[in-house]
């Protein structure tokens, strides 16, 4: 099964709350950023043992989140995996409000991405040096204080995500095309929401 090319929005509970478990979001992006992996190549970066990756990457499946990757291995002894969408998947918090568990799992599940990129972040961070001149000038944060309504901050992150879609697109072929010197994975946080001084 090849990954689907949409980004998938939850509106089921129980589908959200597979992530409320913070290795199962840890092994997701890791598995995103890999493409193919097994569970003991995952368990080798979260310090798990294989039979805990293992049992998580079944939930997440069951879930519909990742799925056995074919053509992977030459044994037939390990599972070879691969997360479904390409898109990945996002979820709005309207469709859970309506419930003290629904509003209980937003939170859960948004503060764990949260955690999770601050650590990515940090990583990079204490790793700066090690990476080069090219890569620190090329890096950025930002932040910009702007006025805008809720109809205008939607079309903002829009226009960002065809933005984020046309670089991914461009990085993609150029692998494809074999062209990958100094070609890395990248990961561009960006945060959008309202706050009162």
């Amino acid at each position: 099964m090849r990954p689907k090319h949409k980004p998938e929005r939850i509106t089921e509970l129980s589908r959200l709350r597979a992530f409320m478990n913070p290795l199962r979001m840890q092994l997701y992006r890791l598995l995103y950023a890999a493409g193919t992996a097994t569970a003991s190549q995952l368990a080798e970066h979260v310090d798990e043992t294989p039979s805990l990756v293992s049992y998580h990457l079944r939930k997440l499946s069951e879930h519909g989140f990742v799925t056995q990757a074919s053509g992977q291995g030459t044994d037939g002894r390990e599972r070879w995996w691969q997360v479904v969408s390409e898109e990945g998947w996002g979820f709005r918090d309207s469709d859970f409000a309506d419930t003290p568990e629904g509003a209980a799992a937003v939170s859960a599940v948004t503060r764990g991405m949260f955690d999770t990129r601050i650590t990515q972040y940090r990583a990079y961070l204490d790793q700066k040096s090690a990476w080069g001149k090219a890569w620190t000038d090329a890096s950025f944060t930002s932040e910009w204080l702007l006025d805008l309504t809720p109809a205008e901050l939607a079309e903002m992150n829009d226009e960002l995500v065809a933005l984020a879609r046309r670089w991914r697109e461009r990085g993609n072929a150029a692998k494809a095309a074999g062209d990958t010197e100094d070609r890395e994975h990248v990961s561009v946080h960006l945060y959008g929401f309202p706050f009162r001084p």
